[in-house]
């Protein structure tokens, strides 16, 4: 049986699903809508048997906390998806958000709110910091995985001060998953 190819993003709310659901219309990608919520309204088992139902692929799933710092049902997803062996998870977007106190986890490269690629993290809106750390409410479960995919951090999807709105494109957020599929060596053709 082949594994179905999946990019987890960090945010599940519904300014990031129509963020998401933008970006995947124009990349080709297929967002699992039952996968939006905040926090996580599937279970880790339910959202792997929606990933291998989906008709297309790579697929777009969505894990969040809701603001909980301590592992919540966004993480406790995650940590299914990243280990189920149906899946393949090509990388995940870690979404920065003011959660707090987090361990946080070290990100390859993020996309600024300017949808530039820097080698430092980024905050909630989007701003590079001067550190690989990245701080969110569901990212601390990745820092076991660091170096077996890539990590791209990313600020607000379909937020930061409005450079990353429907409007302007999602240009940030399209271009986290762009790094993703680049980095992951995915060959959609």
């Amino acid at each position: 049986m082949s594994r179905k190819s999946v990019i987890v993003v960090t945010d599940g709310d519904q300014t990031a699903y129509k963020a998401l659901k933008e970006a995947s219309r124009v990349l080709d990608l297929y967002l699992l809508r039952e996968s939006r919520g905040n926090p996580t309204p599937l279970t880790g088992r339910h959202l792997v048997d929606r990933v291998l139902k989906a008709p297309n692929e790579p697929v777009v799933v969505m894990v969040d906390d809701r603001g909980q710092s301590a592992t919540g049902p966004g993480e406790r997803a995650l940590e299914v998806l990243l280990n189920a062996p149906e899946v393949r998870v090509l990388g995940v977007v870690a979404v920065a958000a003011n959660t707090r106190p987090v361990d946080g986890v070290r990100i390859d490269s993020s996309v600024t709110r300017r949808a530039r690629i820097v080698q430092d993290a980024v905050d909630k809106e989007g701003k590079r910091q001067s550190s690989p750390m990245l701080y969110g409410d569901t990212v601390d479960v990745l820092d076991d995985d660091q170096g077996k995919i890539p990590i791209i951090g990313l600020g607000d999807p379909g937020k930061m001060q409005g450079l990353d709105s429907i409007e302007q494109g999602v240009p940030a957020t399209r271009r986290a998953l762009q790094e993703i599929l680049a980095r992951s060596g995915y060959n959609a053709g």
